[in-house]
Protein backbone atom coordinates (compact mmCIF):
# COMPACT_ATOMS: atom_id res chain seq x y z
CA UNK A 1 0.00 0.00 0.00
CA UNK A 2 1.80 2.96 -1.40
CA UNK A 3 2.64 6.25 0.64
CA UNK A 4 3.01 9.45 -0.40
CA UNK A 5 6.68 10.78 0.86
CA UNK A 6 7.45 14.44 -0.30
CA UNK A 7 5.24 17.12 -2.06
CA UNK A 8 6.06 16.58 -5.47
CA UNK A 9 5.23 12.94 -6.28
CA UNK A 10 1.92 12.50 -7.46
CA UNK A 11 -0.14 8.97 -7.93
CA UNK A 12 0.21 5.94 -10.64
CA UNK A 13 -2.58 6.12 -12.94
CA UNK A 14 -3.75 3.00 -11.38
CA UNK A 15 -3.82 4.92 -7.76
CA UNK A 16 -5.91 7.84 -9.58
CA UNK A 17 -8.64 5.22 -10.92
CA UNK A 18 -9.01 3.66 -7.80
CA UNK A 19 -9.56 7.06 -5.88
CA UNK A 20 -12.45 7.59 -8.21
CA UNK A 21 -13.96 4.46 -7.56
CA UNK A 22 -14.93 5.62 -4.46
CA UNK A 23 -17.51 8.11 -6.18
CA UNK A 24 -18.99 4.83 -7.93
CA UNK A 25 -18.76 2.95 -4.97
CA UNK A 26 -20.57 5.94 -2.62
CA UNK A 27 -23.00 7.37 -5.17
CA UNK A 28 -26.12 4.71 -4.74
CA UNK A 29 -26.44 5.90 -1.18
CA UNK A 30 -27.32 9.70 -2.80
CA UNK A 31 -28.82 7.82 -5.91
CA UNK A 32 -31.00 4.94 -4.77
CA UNK A 33 -31.18 5.67 -0.83
CA UNK A 34 -31.71 9.69 -0.54
CA UNK A 35 -33.33 10.13 -3.76
CA UNK A 36 -34.78 8.11 -5.99
CA UNK A 37 -35.78 4.45 -4.60
CA UNK A 38 -35.72 4.25 -0.30
CA UNK A 39 -36.48 8.00 0.45
CA UNK A 40 -39.92 7.73 -1.86
CA UNK A 41 -40.61 4.23 -0.53
CA UNK A 42 -40.54 5.51 2.63
CA UNK A 43 -42.67 8.66 2.43
CA UNK A 44 -45.30 6.79 0.36
CA UNK A 45 -45.51 3.21 2.33
CA UNK A 46 -43.56 3.62 5.71
CA UNK A 47 -44.88 6.67 7.29
CA UNK A 48 -48.42 7.29 8.16
CA UNK A 49 -49.05 9.80 5.51
CA UNK A 50 -46.97 11.42 2.63
CA UNK A 51 -47.22 14.68 4.32
CA UNK A 52 -46.09 12.98 7.78
CA UNK A 53 -42.95 11.26 5.80
CA UNK A 54 -41.86 14.72 4.30
CA UNK A 55 -41.66 16.27 7.26
CA UNK A 56 -40.47 13.19 8.94
CA UNK A 57 -37.56 12.61 6.48
CA UNK A 58 -36.63 16.37 6.77
CA UNK A 59 -35.99 15.98 10.70
CA UNK A 60 -33.99 12.74 10.22
CA UNK A 61 -31.54 14.86 7.64
CA UNK A 62 -31.33 17.68 9.69
CA UNK A 63 -30.23 15.35 12.74
CA UNK A 64 -27.91 13.89 10.37
CA UNK A 65 -26.33 17.50 9.59
CA UNK A 66 -26.13 18.82 12.65
CA UNK A 67 -23.95 15.79 13.98
CA UNK A 68 -21.11 16.25 10.57
CA UNK A 69 -21.34 20.16 10.77
CA UNK A 70 -20.39 19.51 14.29
CA UNK A 71 -17.26 17.12 13.83
CA UNK A 72 -16.11 16.89 10.51
CA UNK A 73 -13.65 20.30 10.68
CA UNK A 74 -12.41 19.14 14.18
CA UNK A 75 -11.78 15.58 12.31
CA UNK A 76 -10.69 16.51 9.68
CA UNK A 77 -8.08 18.92 11.24
CA UNK A 78 -7.06 15.95 13.56
CA UNK A 79 -6.30 14.38 10.26
CA UNK A 80 -4.10 17.17 8.95
CA UNK A 81 -1.62 16.86 11.97
CA UNK A 82 -1.71 12.78 11.92
CA UNK A 83 -1.21 12.03 8.17
CA UNK A 84 -3.08 9.15 6.65
CA UNK A 85 -6.97 9.46 5.62
CA UNK A 86 -7.35 5.69 4.58
CA UNK A 87 -8.23 4.28 8.63
CA UNK A 88 -10.83 7.47 8.63
CA UNK A 89 -12.32 6.52 5.85
CA UNK A 90 -12.67 2.83 6.61
CA UNK A 91 -14.29 3.60 10.20
CA UNK A 92 -17.05 5.49 8.87
CA UNK A 93 -17.21 3.44 6.04
CA UNK A 94 -18.31 0.90 8.49
CA UNK A 95 -20.93 3.27 10.04
CA UNK A 96 -21.79 3.75 6.29
CA UNK A 97 -22.20 0.03 5.53
CA UNK A 98 -24.32 -0.86 9.15
CA UNK A 99 -26.87 2.03 8.47
CA UNK A 100 -27.76 1.18 5.00
CA UNK A 101 -27.86 -2.28 5.68
CA UNK A 102 -30.31 -1.58 8.67
CA UNK A 103 -33.00 0.07 5.94
CA UNK A 104 -33.96 -3.32 5.53
CA UNK A 105 -36.24 -3.95 7.97
CA UNK A 106 -38.71 -1.15 6.77
CA UNK A 107 -41.26 -2.57 6.48
CA UNK A 108 -44.84 -0.58 5.10
CA UNK A 109 -46.93 1.12 7.78
CA UNK A 110 -49.75 -1.82 7.05
CA UNK A 111 -47.23 -4.58 8.33
CA UNK A 112 -44.73 -2.78 10.48
CA UNK A 113 -44.61 -2.04 14.82
CA UNK A 114 -44.93 1.85 15.87
CA UNK A 115 -41.15 1.48 16.28
CA UNK A 116 -40.43 0.57 12.78
CA UNK A 117 -40.30 4.48 11.77
CA UNK A 118 -37.85 5.48 14.57
CA UNK A 119 -35.46 2.17 13.83
CA UNK A 120 -35.98 2.80 9.99
CA UNK A 121 -34.35 7.06 10.70
CA UNK A 122 -31.85 5.94 13.17
CA UNK A 123 -30.52 3.47 10.06
CA UNK A 124 -30.70 6.49 7.39
CA UNK A 125 -29.18 8.83 10.14
CA UNK A 126 -26.44 6.47 10.90
CA UNK A 127 -25.88 5.77 6.81
CA UNK A 128 -25.94 9.06 5.99
CA UNK A 129 -23.35 10.66 8.84
CA UNK A 130 -20.96 7.66 7.82
CA UNK A 131 -21.13 8.66 3.52
CA UNK A 132 -20.27 12.08 4.63
CA UNK A 133 -17.74 11.60 6.63
CA UNK A 134 -16.02 9.28 4.45
CA UNK A 135 -16.20 11.94 1.59
CA UNK A 136 -14.41 14.30 3.80
CA UNK A 137 -11.19 12.26 3.84
CA UNK A 138 -11.80 11.11 0.33
CA UNK A 139 -11.96 14.68 -0.95
CA UNK A 140 -8.87 15.85 0.84
CA UNK A 141 -6.28 13.22 -1.20
CA UNK A 142 -7.09 14.95 -4.09
CA UNK A 143 -4.02 17.32 -4.51
CA UNK A 144 -2.00 14.63 -3.12
CA UNK A 145 -2.78 12.46 -6.51
CA UNK A 146 -2.47 15.11 -9.64
CA UNK A 147 -1.20 18.65 -10.26
CA UNK A 148 -3.54 21.10 -9.87
CA UNK A 149 -3.90 21.69 -13.81
CA UNK A 150 -5.23 18.59 -13.38
CA UNK A 151 -7.48 18.76 -10.22
CA UNK A 152 -10.68 19.66 -12.63
CA UNK A 153 -10.65 16.63 -14.94
CA UNK A 154 -9.92 14.33 -11.95
CA UNK A 155 -13.01 15.63 -9.46
CA UNK A 156 -15.59 16.05 -13.13
CA UNK A 157 -14.64 12.36 -14.18
CA UNK A 158 -14.77 10.84 -10.68
CA UNK A 159 -18.69 12.54 -10.41
CA UNK A 160 -18.74 10.91 -13.97
CA UNK A 161 -17.81 7.39 -12.42
CA UNK A 162 -19.79 7.74 -9.58
CA UNK A 163 -23.10 9.14 -11.51
CA UNK A 164 -22.67 5.98 -14.03
CA UNK A 165 -22.28 3.87 -10.75
CA UNK A 166 -25.77 5.10 -9.94
CA UNK A 167 -27.23 4.41 -13.05
CA UNK A 168 -25.76 1.15 -13.38
CA UNK A 169 -27.37 0.50 -9.80
CA UNK A 170 -30.82 1.39 -10.14
CA UNK A 171 -31.02 -0.54 -13.64
CA UNK A 172 -29.90 -3.30 -11.58
CA UNK A 173 -32.61 -2.67 -8.42
CA UNK A 174 -35.26 -1.47 -11.15
CA UNK A 175 -35.30 -4.11 -13.38
CA UNK A 176 -34.72 -7.03 -11.43
CA UNK A 177 -35.60 -6.30 -7.45
CA UNK A 178 -37.85 -3.40 -7.04
CA UNK A 179 -41.47 -4.74 -8.26
CA UNK A 180 -44.78 -2.74 -8.28
CA UNK A 181 -47.01 -4.30 -5.80
CA UNK A 182 -50.18 -4.20 -7.89
CA UNK A 183 -48.83 -6.16 -11.08
CA UNK A 184 -45.29 -7.82 -8.72
CA UNK A 185 -43.57 -6.99 -12.06
CA UNK A 186 -40.44 -4.83 -12.42
CA UNK A 187 -39.67 -2.38 -14.89
CA UNK A 188 -38.46 -4.88 -17.28
CA UNK A 189 -41.28 -6.96 -16.38
CA UNK A 190 -39.61 -9.69 -14.42
CA UNK A 191 -40.39 -11.45 -11.08
CA UNK A 192 -38.29 -9.60 -8.53
CA UNK A 193 -34.83 -12.04 -8.32
CA UNK A 194 -34.02 -14.34 -5.11
CA UNK A 195 -38.13 -14.19 -4.20
CA UNK A 196 -38.43 -10.74 -2.84
CA UNK A 197 -42.12 -10.33 -2.05
CA UNK A 198 -43.68 -7.36 -4.47
CA UNK A 199 -46.47 -6.91 -1.86
CA UNK A 200 -44.50 -5.97 0.73
CA UNK A 201 -42.34 -3.71 -1.12
CA UNK A 202 -39.31 -5.95 -0.31
CA UNK A 203 -37.07 -5.32 -3.29
CA UNK A 204 -37.46 -1.29 -2.18
CA UNK A 205 -36.55 -2.35 1.37
CA UNK A 206 -33.70 -4.21 -0.17
CA UNK A 207 -32.37 -1.39 -1.76
CA UNK A 208 -29.86 -0.43 1.29
CA UNK A 209 -28.42 -3.68 1.61
CA UNK A 210 -27.72 -3.39 -1.96
CA UNK A 211 -25.87 -0.12 -1.82
CA UNK A 212 -24.29 -1.29 1.35
CA UNK A 213 -22.60 -4.95 -0.71
CA UNK A 214 -21.94 -2.30 -3.59
CA UNK A 215 -19.80 -0.01 -1.14
CA UNK A 216 -18.08 -2.53 -0.05
CA UNK A 217 -17.09 -4.21 -2.87
CA UNK A 218 -15.68 -0.76 -4.87
CA UNK A 219 -14.05 0.61 -2.20
CA UNK A 220 -11.10 -2.09 -2.03
CA UNK A 221 -9.15 -0.69 -5.25
CA UNK A 222 -9.13 2.60 -3.09
CA UNK A 223 -7.19 0.87 0.13
CA UNK A 224 -4.96 -1.34 -1.86
CA UNK A 225 -3.71 1.12 -4.89
CA UNK A 226 -4.39 4.53 -3.85
CA UNK A 227 -1.28 6.11 -2.13
CA UNK A 228 -1.98 7.71 1.65
CA UNK A 229 -0.28 10.21 2.96
CA UNK A 230 2.71 8.77 5.69
CA UNK A 231 2.10 9.30 9.37
CA UNK A 232 2.91 12.30 11.29
CA UNK A 233 5.87 12.22 13.42
CA UNK A 234 4.61 12.73 17.15
CA UNK A 235 4.50 16.06 18.27
CA UNK A 236 2.07 16.26 21.75
CA UNK A 237 -1.54 15.46 21.59
CA UNK A 238 -2.99 15.01 17.97
CA UNK A 239 -6.57 16.44 19.81
CA UNK A 240 -4.83 19.33 20.71
CA UNK A 241 -2.86 20.33 18.16
CA UNK A 242 -5.80 19.21 15.77
CA UNK A 243 -7.90 21.78 17.50
CA UNK A 244 -5.68 24.62 17.60
CA UNK A 245 -5.00 24.10 13.93
CA UNK A 246 -8.50 24.03 13.45
CA UNK A 247 -9.35 27.67 16.24
CA UNK A 248 -6.61 29.21 13.72
CA UNK A 249 -8.30 28.99 10.57
CA UNK A 250 -11.49 30.06 11.71
CA UNK A 251 -10.17 33.09 13.52
CA UNK A 252 -8.03 33.76 9.89
CA UNK A 253 -11.23 33.26 7.94
CA UNK A 254 -12.47 37.27 8.08
CA UNK A 255 -8.98 37.93 6.37
CA UNK A 256 -9.26 35.53 3.51
CA UNK A 257 -12.42 36.86 2.55
CA UNK A 258 -12.73 34.63 -0.99
CA UNK A 259 -12.24 31.49 1.26
CA UNK A 260 -14.78 32.99 3.70
CA UNK A 261 -17.32 33.66 0.73
CA UNK A 262 -16.92 30.34 -0.98
CA UNK A 263 -18.13 28.58 2.27
CA UNK A 264 -21.20 30.91 2.82
CA UNK A 265 -22.40 30.16 -0.76
CA UNK A 266 -21.12 26.85 -1.34
CA UNK A 267 -23.38 26.17 2.24
CA UNK A 268 -26.24 27.86 0.63
CA UNK A 269 -26.01 26.19 -3.02
CA UNK A 270 -24.86 22.79 -1.81
CA UNK A 271 -27.59 22.40 0.57
CA UNK A 272 -30.70 23.53 -1.76
CA UNK A 273 -29.18 21.00 -4.25
CA UNK A 274 -28.71 18.75 -1.45
CA UNK A 275 -32.73 19.34 -0.31
CA UNK A 276 -33.76 18.92 -4.16
CA UNK A 277 -32.23 15.40 -4.21
CA UNK A 278 -33.61 14.19 -1.41
CA UNK A 279 -37.16 15.66 -1.38
CA UNK A 280 -37.78 15.51 -5.62
CA UNK A 281 -38.30 12.16 -5.35
CA UNK A 282 -40.76 12.55 -2.48
CA UNK A 283 -42.52 14.96 -4.60
CA UNK A 284 -42.57 13.28 -7.75
CA UNK A 285 -44.29 10.01 -5.90
CA UNK A 286 -46.67 11.97 -3.55
CA UNK A 287 -48.00 15.34 -5.55
CA UNK A 288 -46.89 14.12 -9.28
CA UNK A 289 -48.09 10.65 -8.42
CA UNK A 290 -45.82 9.04 -10.26
CA UNK A 291 -45.09 4.86 -9.04
CA UNK A 292 -41.76 4.37 -7.49
CA UNK A 293 -40.66 2.60 -10.89
CA UNK A 294 -41.34 5.50 -12.49
CA UNK A 295 -39.43 8.01 -10.24
CA UNK A 296 -36.94 5.38 -10.32
CA UNK A 297 -36.41 6.08 -14.19
CA UNK A 298 -36.47 10.08 -13.37
CA UNK A 299 -33.42 8.78 -11.23
CA UNK A 300 -31.51 6.57 -14.46
CA UNK A 301 -32.44 9.93 -16.65
CA UNK A 302 -30.66 12.26 -13.92
CA UNK A 303 -27.90 9.93 -13.19
CA UNK A 304 -27.22 9.24 -16.64
CA UNK A 305 -27.27 13.30 -17.20
CA UNK A 306 -25.21 13.60 -14.06
CA UNK A 307 -22.07 11.75 -15.25
CA UNK A 308 -22.61 13.80 -18.73
CA UNK A 309 -22.58 17.09 -17.06
CA UNK A 310 -20.20 15.74 -14.23
CA UNK A 311 -17.39 14.57 -16.95
CA UNK A 312 -17.97 17.60 -19.38
CA UNK A 313 -17.97 20.38 -16.39
CA UNK A 314 -14.42 18.71 -15.44
CA UNK A 315 -13.25 19.98 -18.60
CA UNK A 316 -14.79 23.50 -18.93
CA UNK A 317 -13.30 23.66 -15.26
CA UNK A 318 -9.77 23.24 -16.60
CA UNK A 319 -9.87 25.20 -19.48
CA UNK A 320 -12.23 28.36 -17.86
CA UNK A 321 -11.90 27.57 -13.85
CA UNK A 322 -14.27 26.60 -11.72
CA UNK A 323 -16.29 29.24 -10.57
CA UNK A 324 -18.31 30.08 -14.10
CA UNK A 325 -18.67 26.51 -13.86
CA UNK A 326 -20.29 26.55 -10.66
CA UNK A 327 -22.03 29.67 -11.16
CA UNK A 328 -24.02 29.28 -14.13
CA UNK A 329 -24.76 25.75 -12.37
CA UNK A 330 -26.75 27.39 -9.80
CA UNK A 331 -29.25 29.03 -11.75
CA UNK A 332 -29.79 26.07 -13.98
CA UNK A 333 -30.65 24.57 -10.89
CA UNK A 334 -32.78 27.40 -10.19
CA UNK A 335 -34.68 26.97 -13.28
CA UNK A 336 -35.36 22.91 -13.23
CA UNK A 337 -36.07 23.39 -9.51
CA UNK A 338 -38.88 26.41 -10.34
CA UNK A 339 -40.17 24.02 -13.10
CA UNK A 340 -40.70 21.29 -11.18
CA UNK A 341 -42.33 23.55 -8.06
CA UNK A 342 -44.89 24.65 -10.89
CA UNK A 343 -46.19 21.29 -12.11
CA UNK A 344 -48.98 19.28 -10.30
CA UNK A 345 -51.32 16.72 -11.98
CA UNK A 346 -53.47 19.70 -12.98
CA UNK A 347 -51.19 22.25 -13.88
CA UNK A 348 -47.65 23.00 -15.29
CA UNK A 349 -45.47 26.51 -14.86
CA UNK A 350 -48.11 27.59 -12.86
CA UNK A 351 -51.03 27.92 -15.25
CA UNK A 352 -51.06 26.00 -17.96
CA UNK A 353 -53.68 22.72 -18.38
CA UNK A 354 -52.58 19.56 -17.83
CA UNK A 355 -54.34 17.71 -20.87
CA UNK A 356 -53.01 14.25 -20.35
CA UNK A 357 -51.91 12.26 -17.55
CA UNK A 358 -48.35 12.20 -19.15
CA UNK A 359 -47.20 15.83 -19.58
CA UNK A 360 -46.12 15.98 -15.83
CA UNK A 361 -44.34 12.91 -16.13
CA UNK A 362 -42.86 14.04 -18.78
CA UNK A 363 -41.88 17.50 -17.52
CA UNK A 364 -40.48 16.00 -14.37
CA UNK A 365 -38.23 13.90 -16.40
CA UNK A 366 -37.27 16.89 -18.43
CA UNK A 367 -36.12 19.16 -15.30
CA UNK A 368 -34.38 15.62 -13.65
CA UNK A 369 -32.20 15.66 -16.95
CA UNK A 370 -31.38 19.41 -16.02
CA UNK A 371 -31.05 18.22 -12.90
CA UNK A 372 -28.63 15.66 -13.20
CA UNK A 373 -26.07 17.81 -15.80
CA UNK A 374 -25.94 20.98 -13.47
CA UNK A 375 -25.97 19.09 -10.36
CA UNK A 376 -22.83 16.95 -11.85
CA UNK A 377 -21.03 20.22 -12.79
CA UNK A 378 -21.68 21.83 -9.87
CA UNK A 379 -20.32 19.20 -7.53
CA UNK A 380 -17.43 18.21 -9.25
CA UNK A 381 -16.37 21.96 -9.95
CA UNK A 382 -16.43 22.75 -6.26
CA UNK A 383 -14.34 20.80 -5.24
CA UNK A 384 -11.79 22.15 -7.46
CA UNK A 385 -12.59 25.57 -6.46
CA UNK A 386 -12.36 24.47 -2.73
CA UNK A 387 -8.81 23.70 -3.13
CA UNK A 388 -8.21 27.04 -4.88
CA UNK A 389 -8.58 28.51 -1.56
CA UNK A 390 -6.14 26.75 0.80
CA UNK A 391 -2.34 25.17 1.21
CA UNK A 392 -2.17 21.66 0.32
CA UNK A 393 -1.06 21.01 3.67
CA UNK A 394 -4.62 21.83 5.15
CA UNK A 395 -6.68 20.34 2.43
CA UNK A 396 -8.04 18.03 4.86
CA UNK A 397 -9.07 20.51 7.43
CA UNK A 398 -10.82 22.47 4.54
CA UNK A 399 -12.90 19.45 3.92
CA UNK A 400 -13.98 19.43 6.77
CA UNK A 401 -14.91 23.46 6.87
CA UNK A 402 -16.57 22.45 3.28
CA UNK A 403 -18.88 19.78 5.32
CA UNK A 404 -18.95 21.84 8.42
CA UNK A 405 -20.04 25.05 6.46
CA UNK A 406 -22.73 22.48 3.72
CA UNK A 407 -24.01 20.60 6.82
CA UNK A 408 -24.49 23.78 8.69
CA UNK A 409 -27.41 24.89 6.96
CA UNK A 410 -28.21 20.98 5.52
CA UNK A 411 -30.19 20.81 9.15
CA UNK A 412 -32.22 24.54 7.73
CA UNK A 413 -33.09 23.30 4.15
CA UNK A 414 -34.53 20.04 5.51
CA UNK A 415 -35.67 21.90 8.61
CA UNK A 416 -37.31 25.15 6.69
CA UNK A 417 -39.06 22.05 3.85
CA UNK A 418 -40.32 20.20 6.93
CA UNK A 419 -41.41 23.71 8.35
CA UNK A 420 -42.94 24.94 5.47
CA UNK A 421 -44.92 21.98 4.65
CA UNK A 422 -46.43 21.87 8.43
CA UNK A 423 -47.45 25.12 8.50
CA UNK A 424 -48.46 25.42 4.72
CA UNK A 425 -49.91 21.89 4.46
CA UNK A 426 -48.86 22.02 1.04
CA UNK A 427 -45.83 19.83 -0.21
CA UNK A 428 -45.59 21.90 -3.24
CA UNK A 429 -45.23 24.85 -0.83
CA UNK A 430 -43.13 23.17 1.05
CA UNK A 431 -40.13 22.55 -1.50
CA UNK A 432 -39.71 26.68 -2.32
CA UNK A 433 -36.86 26.61 0.03
CA UNK A 434 -34.61 25.36 -2.33
CA UNK A 435 -34.71 27.94 -4.75
CA UNK A 436 -34.24 30.79 -2.51
CA UNK A 437 -30.72 28.89 -1.31
CA UNK A 438 -29.69 28.12 -5.15
CA UNK A 439 -30.11 31.79 -5.76
CA UNK A 440 -28.52 33.25 -2.92
CA UNK A 441 -25.63 30.54 -3.38
CA UNK A 442 -25.12 31.32 -6.95
CA UNK A 443 -25.01 35.61 -5.72
CA UNK A 444 -22.04 34.43 -3.04
CA UNK A 445 -19.54 33.53 -5.93
CA UNK A 446 -19.14 36.97 -7.02
CA UNK A 447 -16.78 37.35 -4.12
CA UNK A 448 -15.18 33.64 -4.62
CA UNK A 449 -11.48 34.15 -6.64
CA UNK A 450 -10.20 31.01 -7.86
CA UNK A 451 -6.73 30.21 -8.71
CA UNK A 452 -5.18 30.26 -12.06
CA UNK A 453 -4.38 26.94 -13.42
Amino acid sequence: MANITDETSYSSKRGVISWMFFDWAAQPYHTVIITFIFAPYFAAFVAPTPLQGQEMWGYASAIAGICIALLAPVLGSIADVSGPRKPWIAGFSLIAIIGAAMLYFALPSSMASTSTITITLIAFIIALIGIEFSAVFINAMMPDLVPRSELGKLSGSGWALGYVGGVVALIIILGFMSADPTSGKTLLGLDPIFGLDAASNEGDRASGPFSAIWYLIFVIPMFLFTPDKGRIAETGSKLSKGLSNLLATLKSLPKRPSLSSFLISSMLYRDGLNALYAFGGIYAATVLGLSIIQVGVFGILAAFTGAIGAFFGGRLDAKFGPRPVVFISCWLLVLACTIIVSTTQEVTLFVLPISSEAIPVYVFYGAGALIGAAGGALQAASRTLLVDQVDKKDTTQAFGLYALTGRATAFIGPLAIAFVTAASQSQRIGITPVIVLLALGAIGLMWVKTKEG
